[in-house]
């Protein structure tokens, strides 16, 4: 089971990612969480504390395992590089695990331009495509708003591409960004998930822009949520209604793929 969790910035998508994370494991599933969105704050909804996140290195910043793997020199560009290193043994080896759930952060680079193919890039597309293709347990990425570091061969090996949405054009309108991105890396199905609902007209509002068969399903808006995110703490052990909605989507989820 592969799930890329993607949306605007505060939609929600963390949350999302974080819950279905913790249902899975409930259950007595495998779980890997890779944390590909640059605010990194998904070990937080999965309950890590934020003591224990502050030992958990980003891959991208491992400089000396990058260098060994790609035989790059540290921060130097414009050099030659592999370009398929050894990554299988990374998630393994540096992702921390809390309630059943390994969390790995991706981090993201710092120079070179988003899309550069410089080493460290190289490393985070290895390591996603790892993930997604190498591995049998359930393994849910948290991804920006885009999905830069998915490529053709990756993608054909995810199982559900959710969008997070709120009531409002912005939203909205990075689903239809999203759906764009995701055709050009021959990705034919979007599922959307509305997050922050608060009556039956806001619901409404996003069955009229999205098709009926991408809907997938709808997230209440909960004040148990936003308090959850002011004490850090995992929306999972702190909003029940959150948490059976989300169930909910799961469960559709499961029904599809089986």
């Amino acid at each position: 089971m592969k799930i890329a969790v993607t949306g605007k910035g505060g939609v929600g998508k963390t949350t999302l990612a974080a819950v279905l994370a913790r249902l899975y494991a409930e259950e007595g599933r495998r779980v890997l969480c890779a944390d590909a969105d640059p605010d990194a704050n998904l070990g937080l909804a999965l309950g890590f504390s934020e003591a224990e996140l502050e030992v958990l290195t980003p891959v991208s910043q491992m400089s000396d395992l990058i260098a060994e793997r790609t035989g790059a020199k540290k921060g130097g560009y414009g050099s030659f590089f592999k370009i398929n290193p050894r990554v299988d043994d990374i998630p393994d080896r540096f992702a921390l695990e809390k309630n059943g759930v390994k969390l790995l952060v991706m981090g993201t680079v710092e120079s070179g331009g988003s899309g550069c193919v410089c080493p460290e890039n190289v490393v985070l597309k290895r390591v996603i495509s790892n993930l997604v293709i190498g591995r049998d347990e359930v393994v849910i990425l948290d991804m920006e708003a885009g999905l830069e570091h998915l490529g053709r061969g990756t993608a054909d090996f995810v199982d559900f591409f959710l969008v997070v949405v709120e009531p409002g054009a912005r939203s909205v309108q990075t689903y239809k960004k999203v759906c764009q991105l995701a055709a050009d890396i021959g990705v034919k199905k979007v599922s959307v998930v509305a997050n922050k609902v608060r009556s039956k007209e806001d619901e409404a509002y996003l069955r009229e822009k999205i098709p009926g068969n991408e809907f997938l399903g709808a997230v209440r808006y909960s004040a148990d949520v936003i308090e959850a995110d002011r004490s850090a703490a995992s929306p999972y052990d702190t909003s029940p209604g959150a948490v059976e909605d989300i169930r909910a989507i799961k469960n559709l989820i499961d029904s599809r793929i089986n």
